[in-house]
């Protein structure tokens, strides 16, 4: 972890598995940015979430709880280790499906949903279609998604504009805020 309560603690990373796990420049960008924005930080929606790193970033600076999903179960299994060994287990729950699935079964509004889906994935438009128009996202939202700089994202999708885009490498971030908010503001 590269900030807050689990600062210094590493993560482990999942063995045989193809995750890409976000390094800590990059990491460490978005939660920059983010704290130079308003968001709220109650409830946190890590999809595609590997180890977890970027679920667990967000508890560890003061995220009250974060669901954490993940369809590999190795992932999952590394992912809930990584909650124990920094002690922040009590703050989150980890799903084991598919992020189509978890889109469908999840209830909650969550402040801040973090994506890092596989770089060549070819569901990201629509399943980002479908997460800024369901009933996990609302005004005091915030989208963030990790994907390749090749892979573009349009302007907005639904109620959400970009509102920032970070670039590193072959890693582009773009963040996403309800255009309701971005008016108020």
């Amino acid at each position: 972890m590269i900030g807050g309560e689990a600062k210094g603690r590493h993560l482990k990373t999942p063995k045989g598995v193809t995750t890409r796990p976000t390094s800590d420049l990059v990491r460490g960008a978005i939660f920059n940015t983010l704290q130079s924005l308003e968001v709220d930080w109650s409830r946190v929606l890590d999809l595609y979430a590997g180890s977890g790193a970027l679920g667990i970033e967000a508890l560890s600076r003061g995220a009250g709880w974060a669901d954490f999903v993940e369809h590999d179960e190795r992932c999952c299994a590394v992912l809930r280790e990584n909650l124990d060994h920094t002690g922040l287990a009590g703050r989150g729950h980890v799903y084991c499906v598919k992020v189509p699935k978890a889109l469908s079964i999840l209830k909650d509004e969550y402040g801040l949903v973090l994506l890092d889906p596989p770089y060549e994935d070819p569901s990201l438009l629509p399943t980002l279609e479908k997460l800024t128009s369901s009933a996990l996202v609302g005004a005091s939202s915030t989208v963030v998604i990790e994907h390749s700089r090749r892979t573009p994202l349009p302007s907005s999708f639904s109620d959400f504009a970009l509102v920032k885009e970070i670039r590193h490498g072959d890693t582009c971030v773009s963040v996403y805020q309800s255009k309701s908010r971005r008016l108020e503001s």
